[in-house]
């Protein structure tokens, strides 16, 4: 019976042990499952949870009426997160393969080594995506160096990608660690090469925020402006940035997005140009191979359009240009990246309205001067244009301020000019802007020049100011520069009888919700009413003559005439050679209508007979069409292709032939510029000298067939990213 009584006790013992056993496993997965159960699952979900930044979308550039001219568009893009590739690759292989690079130890040149993430890629992931047709070209060195320094930032492997592609990416479950594919918003300029130069171009930043990289398992930093409007309002068009939140499998493959956080749009930054005036400009202006054209509202100093030809198509930028188009654009003799509306020109003969008011703030306003045909200073007779036309015409004899003006005789604004003295040119040129920037949001804008005694001291020591010198400056020749969108300021204020606009380019800066940011209302720099003693009676005798340089039957710009409206201008002609090569700077300034003047018009011609056969013709179609379109004509918004440059000289434009512009070189002395001149005038300015873009590197691996896409179907989708608008307008040649 012992025996018996021995066994259930320790099969009793038993029982009680494993009880307890049971109790303690139970209650530890109590604990672990209950009270630490969100512990747990949170250190799972982090080492499966990636997150990836989302760049901020930027806002649009519209037009003063709301019209979009920049916005975002939809590009689908396939993105390689590295360290995932190289981690799948260790933990099938057991190691990771290595190669050997220079580069420097604490400034020091060293040998390094690195896992070798081209045969990583080339042989674990491009094999797969060739199978499905799906394998793109892409650079090897390029991606190397993106994964030694900006592996934290997601290589994007294939961009903007079209409709039927990135379907078969969704249909086939690629499996592939560290590969997805990916919705980006890039920027899209609506009508090609309308207004390139005001717009500038984006890109990648230099740096990224390795603080703020840090907080995301992958980042993706946003596109910052690199010139123009969208550098100068970067703050303002960014956004707020998103997270996309991707999980991987017990493999480590990424399997897809569980959620996210979209970002924010950025502010709208509203113009001052009118996108059709605008239009109107740009397509007047391709009928020259180099120019600029500025239209200001002569009442507020707003630019309602400004181009210059040759351009580009900053879409050629996105999202990033290739090598070989940007040695194309950056070789161009003709400079097509270079806004010639603020790069600094001798303006010619169109400086003599800067004259005319310098004599009149002088005293010497109603003085008369006469013509003989030129004046002697020093060792040189410089000539008055009638002397060397064909035929020859007599000298202009005794003329008054208007009718000088219109007949654009040297020999009076040498004379008178030098009655004012150049400490008045000098003073109201400063009133008038002339020498220094206008302050807009543009970069490269050139000073210009306004030379007086002080300015040659510093520039040419060795020269002393003498009278020639002052006859010179008097006529917008010699060391005198200005930009076209000076000129124009400068006819605003003859235009509205004296008050001194700064131009403007920005009209408003609107957020999301429609609250205004930021606001410029017109501003008035100077007031010859007020602060020089000159009356409306006087400032009539310089607009009256600018009515008859157009309206005379003698002026220099009958070209100009526009049926139904008066208008007023002045041609200018500045001597200028290239490579030895006559080139001459010709211009045209005007302001219409006369009593009422509601647009100042600034035309731009470099390589021209004058200005008034080649830029008073542009001006005239600008306006006729400006007041037709005021009338209720139609102004077609359309897409824009680059406006070629070329070096041909133009004889004259007529907009009512087919052909409406004549080349050819003609040896006859125009009736806007000296026919000899103490010193030839020049130019200033540079317009490579902005922000180098980002340049896509030659694909090495495969052949490049690829095509950029243009907005497709797929935006509808995407609306947030747009404003709702699916595609961009038909090309028209």
């Amino acid at each position: 019976m012992r025996r018996d009584d021995d066994s259930t006790s320790k099969i009793a013992v038993l029982a009680i042990l494993i009880g307890a056993a049971m109790a303690l496993l139970l209650g530890r997965m109590w604990y672990v499952q209950i009270i630490k159960g969100d512990a747990y699952k949170s250190r799972i979900k982090g080492h499966s949870q990636l997150t990836v930044r989302l760049p901020a979308v930027r806002g649009e550039i519209c037009d003063r009426n709301g019209i979009p001219l920049v916005e975002n568009r939809a590009s689908m893009e396939v993105e390689f997160y590295l360290p995932d590739i190289v981690r799948a690759w260790k933990e099938e292989h057991g190691s990771v393969p290595k190669r050997k690079y220079w580069g420097l130890d604490h400034g020091m040149r060293a040998l390094k080594e690195e896992p070798d993430i081209v045969k990583i890629v080339n042989e674990s992931i491009v094999p797969n995506l060739e199978k499905l047709g799906l394998a793109g070209d892409y650079n090897t060195r390029k991606l190397q160096v993106h994964f030694r320094d900006n592996s934290e930032v997601p290589f994007v492997y294939r961009q903007d990608l079209d409709f039927e592609t990135m379907a078969r990416f969704s249909e086939n479950n690629l499996n592939l660690p560290g590969v997805t594919v990916t919705l980006k918003p890039v920027r899209h300029y609506v009508y090609g090469a309308l207004a390139a130069h005001l717009f500038g171009y984006v890109g990648v930043p230099k740096d990224i925020d390795k603080d703020e990289a840090a907080q995301f398992s992958f980042y993706q930093p946003d596109i910052e402006g690199k010139a123009q409007i969208e550098q100068a309002f970067d703050d303002d068009l960014k956004g707020k940035a998103g997270t996309r939140f991707l999980q991987r499998n017990a493999r480590g493959v990424i399997d897809g997005e569980t959620s996210r956080i979209e970002p924010t749009q950025g502010a709208k930054i509203l113009l001052t140009i009118d996108a059709r005036i605008q239009q109107v400009v740009e397509k007047a202006m391709r009928v020259v191979g180099r120019g600029a054209a500025v239209v200001l509202d002569p009442n507020t100093g707003e630019i309602l359009a400004m181009a210059s030809v040759p351009s580009f198509d900053p879409n050629q930028f996105v999202p990033s240009i290739s090598k070989t188009d940007w040695e194309k654009l950056a070789s161009d003799r003709t400079d097509p990246l270079m806004n010639r509306a603020i790069n600094a020109y001798a303006p010619g003969s169109t400086f003599k309205l800067c004259t005319a008011l310098a004599g009149i703030r002088a005293g010497v306003g109603n003085k008369e001067f006469d013509c003989s045909g030129g004046v002697q200073y020093g060792n040189k007779y410089m000539k008055c244009w009638v002397l060397t036309a064909t035929p020859p015409l007599p000298p202009h004899g005794h003329q008054d301020l208007s009718t000088a003006l219109k007949n654009s005789c040297d020999p009076f604004f040498y004379q008178y000019g030098n009655a004012a003295g150049i400490d008045q040119i000098d003073t109201v040129s400063a009133m008038l802007g002339l020498g220094k920037k206008t302050g807009l949001p543009l970069n490269n804008e050139a000073n210009g020049i306004i030379p007086g005694p002080a300015w040659l001291v510093q520039a040419r020591p060795r020269d002393r100011w003498s009278p020639g010198h002052t006859a010179n400056t008097a006529i917008g020749q010699g060391d005198v520069l200005a930009s076209p969108l000076q000129m124009a300021d400068v006819t605003a204020t003859v235009a509205n009888g004296g008050t001194v606009y700064r131009p403007s380019l920005v009209k408003k800066v609107v957020a999301q919700d429609g609250a205004v940011v930021k606001e410029e209302p017109p501003k008035a720099t100077a007031d010859f009413l007020k602060d020089s003693g000159i009356t409306a009676e006087q400032f009539e005798k310089v607009r009256k003559g600018m009515w008859r340089v157009v309206n005379d039957g003698d002026g220099t710009a009958r070209k100009a005439r526009v049926k139904g409206i008066e208008v007023a201008g002045k041609t200018g002609t500045a001597q200028f050679w290239r490579s030895g090569i006559k080139d001459y700077h010709t211009w045209f300034v005007s302001f219409a209508p006369y009593d009422k003047p509601r647009y100042v018009v600034c035309v731009l011609v470099q390589g021209g007979k004058s200005g008034g056969s080649v830029a008073a013709p542009i001006a005239a179609k600008i306006l006729e069409q400006i007041f037709a379109m005021e009338k209720g004509q139609e102004v077609k918004l359309e897409f824009l292709p680059p406006a070629l440059g070329h070096f041909n000289q133009v004889a004259g434009v007529d907009f009512a032939k087919d052909q409406p512009t004549q080349f050819g070189a003609d040896n006859a002395t125009p009736a806007d510029i000296p026919s000899q001149s103490d010193q030839p005038g020049g130019e200033s300015g540079n317009g490579t000298s902005a922000a180098k873009p980002d340049i896509s590197d030659d694909a090495d691996s495969r052949a490049n067939n690829r095509q950029k896409q243009q907005p497709n179907g797929l935006q509808k989708f995407f609306n947030f990213l747009g404003g709702g608008r699916s595609a961009a307008p038909k090309q028209s040649n």
